[in-house]
């Protein structure tokens, strides 16, 4: 049977008082729409419809044309909404998922069988239910004496018997798409707020002789709805345990999950150890046996096995095999780094490659650098590339030993082999195998030193006479 999805996005979200539209807040590095539609693509739905409303473009350069669009152009409740995916939906047969695109934490296993218990009963709908100690803002359901569904009541609505129900309707059905269309046409805003119920829509098919089924969440947290900033972290931090559970059950060690954050497209190989502080971002992925942190923070990254970071920033970076990097270091966006490579604390690098087996210690910045293999750049050694208007390379050959306090000014070539002095300030290339000096000659003055001491010594003697600190 044909499965279809319509996912409801077009409440302006208020109560997050942000700029940015509700759905597209993140949750773990993803757009909370992003979580839910993924979720009902791996429920194997077939069409996925989202409604949007404010801010719809947002929504619609977000998803792209992985999905369809109905627009809301009046908020006036659930039904209202879910009717507006008529002229896309409405001829087709079969089973249609309409969620809430607030609803990050819903899982495909859970979409998974709460359609399969629709099938199973064959019933017109299911209502995806919670219960919770505190009900106190979600409409209750209410049962019939054989268990199945009578009836949704929202929450401003319910009677004194009705509110004290602990079965929460988590706005999460499944419908048979036809009869749910055809049902949503008697729905009114005869309620408290004046608004078309989507759950109005259960009792339509009660009295038609429809069966209403329900499928229980085992784990209430799923059924979290995002609505403000506080609802926002909460969900965050569930979803956080449960990124960091998959990735310990994957065989990576979490040596303190609570604060080791991990958003969902992280990858990580298996004996990895990532310590506290640590956060993983976007795409980045890493190897197996790898050793991360503490307070390594990594956005769309590539870490090669056997690789060990700690206090690291890194953006847009790949690093080989058994590099070291930290720490302290800064790896921006277009660093690539080859095997046993080593960069050590303070050190920076910007769209630079740096070759297999090749040291970057310490107090060094390398921008715009093609470095070979073999390298040692001393302590303090720099490359010039940015004239306030462009950008230079400068180029390393293999074997180069590179001079603590050297200034390389790009563009300029430093052949294979060649041999960089302490001090130096390089404009010219160099060859293979040369040695470059680019520095004055030191002179010494014998017993200079204590003339001008003795000149310190007397100037700061006038000023305290002249009542001069």
């Amino acid at each position: 049977m044909k499965k279809m999805a319509i996912v409801l996005a077009a409440g302006q979200g208020k109560r997050m008082k942000s700029k940015l539209y509700k759905v597209l807040h993140p949750v773990c590095g993803r757009p909370m729409v992003g979580h839910v539609v993924d979720a009902v693509r791996k429920a194997e739905c077939d069409r996925v419809v989202v409604v949007v409303g404010h801010g719809a473009e947002a929504v619609q350069e977000t998803l792209g044309d992985s999905v369809e669009y109905a627009l809301q152009a009046e908020q006036l409740g659930t039904g209202h909404a879910v009717a507006q995916a008529e002229s896309l939906l409405g001829a087709e047969e079969g089973i249609t998922v309409v969620i809430a695109g607030d609803t990050p934490l819903i899982s495909a296993e859970t979409l998974r069988q709460l359609l399969s218990i629709h099938e199973r009963e064959g019933a017109a709908a299911t209502v995806l239910t919670a219960k919770l100690a505190d009900p106190t803002g979600y409409g209750r359901v209410v049962r019939g004496p054989d268990g199945s569904v009578l009836r949704v009541v929202e929450h401003k609505d319910c009677s004194p018997e009705e509110a004290a129900i602990t079965e929460i309707n988590t706005a999460t059905y499944c419908f048979d798409n036809r009869k749910m269309f055809e049902a949503l046409r008697g729905v009114t805003n005869n309620n408290a707020q004046g608004e078309y119920y989507l759950p109005d829509v259960i009792g339509i098919l009660k009295r038609q002789g429809d069966r209403v089924a329900a499928c229980l969440l085992a784990d209430p947290d799923e059924a979290t709805g995002v609505n403000d900033r506080i609802a926002m972290s909460a969900a965050e931090k569930l979803m956080r345990r449960r990124i960091n559970a998959q990735h310990q059950a994957n065989g990576v060690t979490l040596i303190d999950p609570e604060t080791t954050y991990i958003e969902t497209g992280v990858t990580i190989g298996q004996d990895t150890v990532i310590y506290p502080g640590t956060t993983l971002r976007g795409s980045t992925s890493i190897g197996s046996d790898c050793v991360v942190g503490p307070a390594a923070d990594l956005t769309d990254s590539i870490v090669g096995a056997g690789t060990t970071i700690r206090q690291t920033v890194a953006e847009g970076a790949e690093l080989g095999e058994e590099c070291i990097v930290g720490p302290f270091a800064y790896l921006r966006p277009g660093t690539k780094l080859g095997r046993h490579v080593k960069v050590g604390d303070f050190v920076e690098l910007k769209n630079a490659s740096v070759g297999d087996n090749s040291k970057v210690p310490h107090l060094s910045y390398l921008g715009d650098a093609v470095v070979g293999s073999g390298v040692n750049v001393g302590c303090g050694a720099i490359t010039a590339n940015y004239d306030g208007y462009n950008k230079f390379v400068t180029e390393i050959g293999d074997n180069v030993f590179v001079g603590s306090n050297v200034n390389l000014i790009a563009p300029v070539k430093i052949g294979s082999g060649a041999f960089i002095v302490a001090g130096s300030t390089i404009t010219h290339n160099v060859n293979d195998n040369d040695l470059a000096i680019a520095r004055p000659r030191q002179e010494n003055k014998p017993g200079y030193a204590d003339k001008i001491r003795a000149r310190a010594r007397s100037k700061k003697e006038k000023n305290n006479e002249n009542g001069n600190a």
